[in-house]
């Protein structure tokens, strides 16, 4: 521990002395890009040509303050030029750059807005943007986002899956990291799901697809991080928007939300309240055979079944930044939702010695109720140290999660002509669940000279989680304590981290090292048969990124990474959940962590297309599975540490122009998935397969204000560990309309035009025989109506990481 003490310091010493040996005169060009109404534009391309023979010196990216910076430009003559979808070509006079600074005048852009058969065309944000370190989707004028959850809404996005049990996967691989405006959600995957399924797309700016982090993010998510990021006020003054929106399928479901904002030279306070409420269905139909190595003892069950959800869902956000000067900002932020929900399951299981010949049939029923309750509290600190760029930011954060599960299922077992074959069985369930999460996080950024910085930070969390099952029978008239399935699990988890990032420009090259550190303390027991599972390990992190720019149309990068994935909550936790006496799922309080190393190389052309090429070989993938419980003749899920899994991916975007109304952008997404694990169920595991995506998305702008989209999807046949996963297709098309001299606009969308999202899975592990149908509630027809209104020059509410995020994301609501 010493040791790793002694080595920070000799590395943070070593960088002062650097920084002070470089303090010196630069040549460098600053400045920032407007718009009409001088807001800053951010991730504008701005490219430095010299005036003598036009020819490309460097390119540079606005901050979203719109400022941007050239470093160490010899002298000579040079002139700007500045490309951003919906704004006219910039293309600025010819000025000198000297020994000093130069601080360009504010540069305004102009809309870009054509006649076309006489009607006003204005062009709008793509769908899609490639950024040097991620991809972007831009949610925010999306038609056929209208009106959809923020999962519906992720679902479209390019190398992201989300499968029939809401589990999220992008190019190819589970274990993604949700974060919301830069802060991690210490969820499962399950509470994840829920929590993205009751967030609206009205509360949505965008999304940003992040494959390969840097080590100032925490190490879990083997397969990279999607951040969501909120709406922000770009106005002054008093302002706002109200969205209020319905949909129907099979059952009818409506949403409404407020934003407010109120910013003077003080203080920002800011809110939003969003309730959603409606309901949804759900049909799964199974057809399996038990012992199926076993001739003689085979046993064939038909399950066919759904259920209908009822929810109700409220979210709010609430905070304040109060600007102590010029360079301190602390602010307080306040989050949380109360959500409520009941579902009617039902399930009628043929079973006899075929599909053809019935013995006796199971009914089940199961009424469950549910309530989930989050509230997270923030406090942050940021300080601008000097003119340079040094930089020092704090957050203490402590989120308090309450859920609560109550089911009643009774089984009928009878013969085909309807006498029982023993008494009705009535089982019943109260979970509940409490998790308390806290973080300190405080990160540091220190430009040591225009082209080199340096950042470094460090986080502890502190999760404490208890989940106490309370089963009972009905026996005799009365409920009875089922003591086979009643009791307690507790899990506690501490991680510590320190990073460190160094990063470099040089003439067309970049080049990033990183390193983080994690010290991981882990207890989980169960209370009732008092079984102990304790860990503690620590782990390092390594990133490398590089970046050459190889001519003006041609952008080289590769980068690799070392990632950690931490079992979920719910997957540690060993209850088991009946959807009957043959169908369950279980946790596993033996998972261990999984470890990844991500390889990456990516390749831009003329700034518009773009190829990245990926390798990731993970150890002890932790890995969703179907297996037989021959003793019951059951078949129930769970989730096991598989010795590797390996994929090769490759991911295309390429976006057309076919008409000025009409853009195009096209994703493939194309990659092998192996599995291999030596003993499983007590046999071998090797599985794999070449799969793609491919994702087609259509802009129209019809006239002025009124525009359109037209979306396709297709996901090919997959082989995910044991699973054999079918084909699936969909399509998604939305009109959105411009009202109230452009302060409102009117969308209408409809989602899988053609109710062609489906599951359909079969087994991949030897010996086991089952097939599984799935299709939710996907064909949607929506309206939604959004109003903005008050003043439209205030800056943006400050957007901060905090620390909570990835614990969040392991939850359930």
């Amino acid at each position: 521990m010493k040791k790793i003490y002694l080595l920070i310091i000799a590395f943070l010493t070593s960088i002062s002395i650097l920084a002070s040996a470089n303090k010196g005169k630069q040549n460098d060009v600053n400045g920032t890009v407007l718009d009409e109404q001088r807001r800053p534009i951010d991730y504008a391309t701005v490219g430095l040509f010299k005036a003598s023979d036009s020819s490309l010196v460097k390119t540079a990216m606005t901050t979203p303050e719109g400022k941007f910076n050239f470093p160490n430009i010899i002298a000579g003559s040079y002139y700007i030029k500045i490309n951003m979808m919906g704004y006219q070509i910039y293309k600025g006079k010819p000025f000198a750059v000297g020994e000093t600074v130069l601080n360009l005048p504010d540069i305004l852009l102009k809309a870009d807005s054509k006649t076309l058969n006489t009607v006003s065309v204005t062009a709008v944000k793509p769908l899609l943007e490639r950024k040097a370190d991620k991809m972007v989707m831009n949610v925010e004028n999306s038609s056929v986002a209208v009106g959809s959850s923020a999962l519906e809404v992720l679902q479209r996005a390019p190398g992201v899956t989300v499968d029939q049990n809401d589990r999220i996967s992008m190019q190819g691989k589970q274990g993604v990291l949700i974060m919301l405006d830069g802060k991690q959600t210490y969820m499962s995957q399950a509470d994840v799901a829920n929590l993205l399924r009751n967030m609206q797309s009205s509360e949505i700016e965008t999304i940003e697809l992040i494959t390969n982090p840097s080590s100032k993010y925490d190490a879990s998510g083997n397969s990279g991080i999607i951040n969501i990021k909120t709406k922000r006020s770009k106005n002054g003054g008093a302002n706002g928007s109200f969205v209020a929106g319905t949909a129907y399928g099979k059952n009818l479901r409506g949403n409404t939300g407020l934003n407010l904002n109120y910013r003077n030279k003080g203080v920002n306070v800011f809110g939003s309240y969003n309730f959603n409420k409606g309901s949804r269905s759900n049909i799964i139909d199974i057809d399996r055979v038990a012992n199926a190595t076993a001739t003689s003892a085979q046993t064939y069950f038909s399950q066919k079944g759904g259920d209908d959800r009822d929810f109700e869902n409220n979210n709010f956000k609430v905070g304040a930044d109060f600007f102590l000067n010029k360079n301190n900002t602390i602010g307080v932020l306040a989050t949380g939702y109360l959500n409520s929900a009941n579902q009617d399951s039902y399930n009628k299981t043929n079973i006899g010695k075929s599909f053809n010949q019935l013995d006796s049939i199971l009914n089940t029923t199961n009424l469950n109720a549910s309530s989930y309750r989050n509230f997270a509290y923030n406090l942050n600190y940021k300080s601008v140290l000097d003119t340079t760029g040094q930089e020092l930011t704090f957050d203490a954060d402590y989120s308090k999660y309450k859920g609560t599960d109550r089911s009643d299922l009774v089984n009928t077992l009878t013969f085909p002509d309807g006498s029982f074959v023993k008494p009705t069985g009535r089982l019943r369930n109260n979970t509940p669940s409490n998790i308390n999460i806290k973080a300190l996080k405080v990160d540091y950024t220190l430009p040591i000279n225009k082209t080199t910085k340096f950042e470094a930070g460090a986080k502890s969390s502190w999760v404490e989680t208890d989940n106490d099952l309370q089963a009972e029978e009905f026996v005799g008239n009365a409920w009875q304590n089922d003591g086979r399935r009643s009791n307690r699990f507790v899990y506690d988890e501490n991680v510590n981290a320190i990073y460190a990032n160094l990063s470099k420009q040089f003439k067309n090259t970049s080049v990033q090292l990183g390193l983080r550190t994690e010290q991981t303390n882990s207890k989980g027991h169960l209370i009732t048969t008092n079984n102990v599972v304790e860990r503690s390990y620590w782990d390092f992190f390594p990133t490398i990124y590089v970046q050459q720019t190889l001519s003006k149309n041609h952008q080289l990068g590769a980068s690799y990474g070392r990632r950690i994935d931490r079992p979920s909550y719910d997957a540690l936790n060993p209850f088991i959940f009946y959807l009957d006496e043959y169908t369950y799922n279980q946790g596993n309080p033996f998972l261990k962590p999984q470890y990844t190393n991500n390889y990456e190389v990516n390749y831009t052309f003329m700034q518009r297309y773009f190829l990245n090429l990926g390798y990731s070989a993970t150890n002890d993938a932790i890995t969703e599975v179907i297996l037989p419980n021959e003793e019951r003749k059951a078949l129930f899920q769970t989730n096991e540490n598989l010795a590797t899994q390996k994929v090769l991916s490759a991911n295309l975007t390429v976006p057309v122009k076919i008409k000025k109304w009409w853009s195009m952008s096209n994703n493939l997404n194309v990659f092998h998935m192996a599995f291999e694990t030596p003993n499983l169920n007590g046999q071998a595991l090797k599985t794999g397969q070449t799969s793609y995506q491919f994702r087609m998305q259509n802009s129209f702008i019809i006239m002025d204000g009124l525009t359109a989209e037209l979306n396709a999807n297709y996901e090919s046949p997959l082989t995910y560990g044991t699973l054999d996963l079918e084909e699936r297709t969909f399509i998604d098309f939305g009109i959105s309309k411009a009202i109230l001299k452009k302060k409102g606009s009117l969308k209408f969308a409809v989602s899988d035009v053609f109710d062609t999202n489906r599951a359909r899975l079969k087994s991949a592990l030897p010996g086991l025989d089952y097939s599984l149908y799935q299709k939710n509630e996907t064909q949607l027809f929506r309206l939604n109506f959004t109003y903005r209104f008050g003043k439209n020059e205030i800056k943006p509410a400050r957007r901060r990481s905090t620390g909570t995020e990835a614990e969040q994301g392991r939850m359930k609501n």
